[in-house]
């Protein structure tokens, strides 16, 4: 199927009452008749579900969707992105043991790994990924994966996944994308050497800001019987090339509690069925608002991968096509200017999120990392100045009017 299709069809779930969506089976545990069979499924001599903590019928459309669009071989959907980062981390590192991730990371994904990860007994080296020797250097016996976001928020870097991707393989490492902000339909990440693939389906995977989620997918590539991990050596004999999701699932990802709500996914399937349709609008109305932005003299600042100019244009050309997201930053003479904005602006959202249909913006200094270092916000791309807007889907005339309007009042 091409992706539109699959993104409709795909992990479709067929029932006696001929329900062409996938019900929401909204049930803490199931049934049944006979002891024996139960013992099966708990010894997993026969497939069945026991309980929604382990795995329920309505989260499996959701990863049998998303393994789709990945192109992967299994698919675990989380209760969030974070759990989804979690259990991935979980599984691949352990006490006395290292990861090497990017120095630009969405504030909460840092904060994870400095205040969980870190405390649990694993380090977290930080690496400037445009660089291959600093990503190398930064590698030693201890390192367990490598780390990055296919658009790293809200710094909007783009890195080239191949070269990366060729260093992984050197040294024998798995490579986790987080693609939350380009998704399957913008980028398959595995054609470029992604080994796990993480996104937040609260973002443009259900698109409209109503439900917390997320998944984490194999891609397939990496051969897990090489793996470092004792999780995922418990299970490279039986499990062979699915030994990193049945490690994920079982020891960490069911023990955690990290198990979706059945009618939170049964959002994020009707978000996949509009992703599309969705994506390009967003990508098309933020590169028209950035050009508008490029033209306003109070405007000190303008960050999209899609401008001429733009220090990544190329990479995401090459990635992504001819499409570069839905996020961009500005920057304003200070602080006080970009609370003026917010204030006046009559459409546009202020609050924590990206990937909504409306358009979003928030002030990350004074928010997302208000309790980071200044060599924390630097590292992220984040200051004082600088606002992050997630360009939504209205009317791109309405959109301009608004921060027009709002400009003009500061």
């Amino acid at each position: 199927m091409n992706f539109e299709t699959a993104a409709v069809h795909a992990g479709s779930i067929k029932d006696s009452t001929g329900a062409t969506h996938a019900p929401v089976y909204q049930s803490a545990s199931f049934a049944y008749e006979k002891a024996g069979e139960i013992e099966c499924v708990f010894q997993g001599k026969k497939f069945g579900y026991v309980y929604s903590r382990i795995s329920n019928p309505t989260v499996t459309a959701f990863e049998l969707r998303m393994n789709a669009l990945e192109g992967g071989i299994g698919a675990i959907a989380t209760s969030s992105g974070m759990s989804a980062i979690a259990t991935t981390a979980f599984t691949l590192a352990e006490n006395g043991s290292e990861i090497v991730a990017s120095k630009s990371l969405f504030g909460g994904t840092y904060l994870f790994f400095k205040e969980i990860l870190e405390s649990s007994g694993v380090k977290v080296i930080y690496a400037d990924f445009n660089s291959a020797d600093d990503i190398e250097s930064s590698i030693s016996e201890r390192t367990r994966f490598l780390f990055l976001e296919s658009i790293s928020n809200p710094k909007l870097e783009i890195y080239d996944l191949k070269k990366i991707s060729a260093t992984a393989r050197k040294y024998n490492l798995p490579l986790v994308v987080d693609n939350t902000v380009t998704t399957p339909y913008l980028w398959r990440a595995k054609d470029f050497g992604a080994d796990i693939i993480i996104h937040s389906a609260t973002k443009y995977i259900t698109g409209n800001g109503t439900a917390v989620g997320g998944v984490l997918i194999d891609t397939g590539n990496y051969k897990w019987n090489s793996h470092q991990s004792t999780k995922i050596k418990s299970y490279a004999g039986k499990a062979g090339s699915f030994a990193f999701i049945a490690a994920a699932r079982s020891k960490v990802y069911q023990h955690l509690g990290f198990a979706p709500a059945p009618q939170n996914v049964f959002f994020h399937l009707l978000g996949l069925e509009t992703l599309a349709l969705r994506m390009e609008r967003h990508c098309s109305n933020a590169l028209k608002l950035a050009e508008f932005f490029r033209e306003q003299p109070k405007i000190t600042s303008v960050n999209y991968p899609g401008l001429n100019d733009n220090r990544y244009r190329q990479a995401a050309l090459r990635q992504f096509g001819d499409r570069y997201g839905g996020l961009l930053t500005i920057e304003l003479e200070g602080r006080e200017k970009c609370f003026d904005l917010i204030d006046n602006l009559k459409y546009a959202k202020n609050l924590a999120n990206i990937g909504d249909t409306k358009t979003l913006i928030i002030h990350p200094e004074s928010t997302i990392y208000s309790n980071c270092s200044g060599d924390e916000k630097s590292n992220a791309g984040v200051n004082s100045r600088l606002l992050r807007i997630s360009v939504g889907i209205e009317n791109i005339n309405d959109i301009i009017e608004d921060f027009s309007s709002a400009l003009e009042k500061i």
